[in-house]
């Protein structure tokens, strides 16, 4: 399928297994050693490969993954503030990726495996158009096996290469866009249509940086909306004003999770860092949404508040991992007194 490894990665005396040998060995097994920017064809298999040997993640496959779904149940919100089961809300919804890498491919495997979404509601694109197989694998025009595991069951009977058309078959509710490399390829008509299939207010997530290779801007996104679109993006756009209305979008960033993820993590020395941890993650952050935020149409919090939500992450990494009996101490009984202590442990900048 054109997959590209390195091959310094793998087999005996690999370059990984040094590392990470001779990091534990200096800072103890208790030290986290988090994967940033690895390729797709590597950053798969090295985490399965190590996430049980030794405390890791991947912060653009599992962060990136647990920041989208925050601002996913943060879109929830916005539609129904009343809504307090973001699971089983979510189930009700339609996903459509667009670009099948380590980002995307790390949101579908967290709204499937974690949060229940069945496969028959997951879409997403490669250069080929939507990812599909036969029923029993054999062929497809998937490039890998991550991207085989969501390909849709037999070939699509429209032209999935154009957008418009692929958002007319699919009626999908939520598209996130992680190409990296098709700058404003969610158009204008692709936009009506989506408003068009929708009753509810459609979302759109355009997590490509930087800005310019947002796959739509805020103002793009809420003017051919007339403001319908909840839009987020994964670097920072200014407020939009549409019919009286100011949208502030969201910054989609894992710079919400990781920081709260690696710090509770270490702090009650987990043992591993299960996808479950990025789902209590997820929520954690849109519980910290406040309702001037949520007035402002925002999806995450504002970017000042990234202290006080790392500490609400943390803590429901903590509470997590000592039910899953995966703490190696316990710092607490209940919410309160793991938030306490975890506060009293960590550093803070002097002003």
């Amino acid at each position: 399928q054109g997959t590209v490894v390195n091959s310094c990665y793998y087999g005996e005396n690999n370059v990984i297994t040094e590392f990470m040998e001779a990091a534990t060995g200096l800072f103890g097994r208790k030290c986290l050693l988090q994967f940033e920017d690895f390729n797709s064809n590597d950053a798969f298999p090295l985490l399965a490969e190590y996430r049980e040997k030794y405390l890791t993640y991947n912060d653009d496959i599992q962060g990136t993954a647990s920041v989208a779904l925050a601002a996913m149940f943060g879109a929830l919100k916005l539609r129904d503030p009343s809504c307090s089961d973001f699971r089983a809300a979510l189930v009700k919804e339609k996903f459509f990726f667009h670009g099948a890498g380590s980002a995307n491919i790390g949101l579908m495997k967290l709204l499937h495996e974690e949060a229940g979404v069945p496969l028959s509601s997951i879409f997403v694109t490669n250069s080929r158009g939507l990812i599909w197989r036969s029923e029993d694998g054999a062929t497809g025009n998937f490039r890998n096996d991550e991207q085989k595991a969501f390909g849709q069951i037999g070939e699509p009977t429209f032209n999935s290469k154009d957008l418009v058309t692929l958002v007319e078959n699919v009626k999908p509710t939520f598209v996130v866009g992680a190409v990296g490399v098709a700058p404003n390829c969610f158009t204008k008509p692709m936009i009506e249509a989506l408003v068009r299939v929708n009753e509810q207010r459609p979302v759109v997530f355009a997590l490509s940086n930087p800005k310019t290779q947002a796959e739509i801007t805020a103002p793009d996104a809420y003017e051919w909306s007339n403001g319908k679109v909840i839009y987020g993006s994964g670097t920072w756009f200014a407020p939009v004003e549409v019919a009286g209305k100011t949208h502030a979008p969201g910054q989609v960033n894992n710079v919400y999770i990781f920081p709260g993820m690696s710090y509770g993590a270490v702090q009650c020395q987990a043992k591993t860092i299960p996808e479950r941890l990025f789902m209590v993650a997820a929520e954690a952050v849109a519980g910290s949404l406040d309702e001037e935020e949520l007035s402002r149409d925002m999806v995450v919090p504002r970017r000042d508040r990234i202290q006080e939500v790392s500490l609400n992450v943390a803590t429901a990494v903590v509470l997590e991992a000592q039910a899953l009996g995966l703490a190696g101490v316990t710092l607490g009984a209940d919410r309160a007194a793991v938030k306490a202590r975890l506060a009293e442990l960590r550093w803070v900048p002097k002003p």
